[in-house]
């Protein structure tokens, strides 16, 4: 019996799996796998949403760049900077809204709340990137949650100050549009994987993007610098943390992970790309 198929009772029926979709465990070779590995340097502080490659996961972090530094002096002069301590909200789903949010420094857990409580993270976001779409003026209430993952510095533009600069500079109005950009591909990855892709497949795409991201070579295996919670895990790939928990136990069965502490290490990453790449 396949593990997804084991799996598939302990899932939601809104989150079941397709039924064709179930992933065998009994390899016995190392075999050649279809992933192609970015070849671009890994970004310092890069964000993190469901996504099949790290290419332009970062993308939206650089949607100023194409303004002069005096623009940009000027892009943060008409904010006013605020700090968020660790685990405390940016905004919150459901409050009205009232501009956007440029990270300056931290990282933020942005996120939607089902009426069951039930959570599922569209990123996890880094300096650069802004926040508190998709109103960008200001009107109608945020429609998802914004958490400080650690400390965070942050620009809070209001609506009538978004309105000036993009009135009055034009160059801002096209950076902005960049931005939207790099926010659409997000939201279209994360619809594309929920929808084509098995919880296994989205877990197991997680780990492999953990890995390019956070990983360090140690001998035969991979070990992923980023502590991350099952409930992390779970709210990520739209799964719960005791399906997630039951899986990384039966990845460690099969020898494809082991896990020191909240430490995640690969061992057999071949296997975790067989279950992307089945033929």
């Amino acid at each position: 019996m396949t593990i997804l198929k084991e799996a598939a009772a302990t899932e939601p029926a809104a989150f079941a799996d397709r039924p064709h979709a179930g992933v065998p465990f009994d390899w016995t070779d190392h075999k050649k796998t279809r992933r192609i590995r970015s070849t671009r340097a890994r970004p310092a502080s890069s964000a993190l949403f469901m996504s099949e490659t790290i290419d332009g996961l970062n993308a939206g972090a650089h949607f100023l760049d194409r303004l002069s530094a005096s623009e940009q002096a000027r892009v943060h002069a008409a904010g006013r900077i605020i700090t968020v301590p660790q685990g405390e909200m940016v905004f919150s789903q459901g409050d009205g809204h009232d501009g956007i949010f440029i990270i300056r420094r931290g990282q933020v857990r942005v996120y939607y709340t089902a009426p069951s409580g039930r959570e599922i993270t569209l990123a996890y976001w880094t300096p650069g990137h802004f926040i508190g779409g998709p109103e960008i003026s200001g009107g109608g209430i945020h429609m998802w949650s914004g958490i400080a993952i650690e400390a965070c510095e942050i620009a809070a533009l209001s609506g009538p100050a978004l309105e000036k600069l993009l009135t009055g500079m034009p160059s801002f109005a096209l950076a902005l549009i960049d931005g939207l950009i790099a926010k659409g591909k997000c939201y279209s990855s994360m619809a594309q994987i929920l929808g084509t892709r098995s919880v296994i497949e989205r877990l197991a795409q997680f780990l492999l993007t953990l890995s390019e991201l956070h990983g360090t070579a140690d001998g035969d295996t991979i070990v992923i610098n980023r502590k991350i919670t099952h409930d992390q895990i779970a709210a990520m790939v739209g799964s719960t943390r005791q399906w997630v928990t039951m899986m990384l136990k039966r990845f460690q069965n099969r020898r494809i992970i082991a896990i020191d502490g909240s430490s995640i290490r690969i061992r057999r990453i071949d296997l975790l790309e067989q279950i992307l790449f089945r033929d």
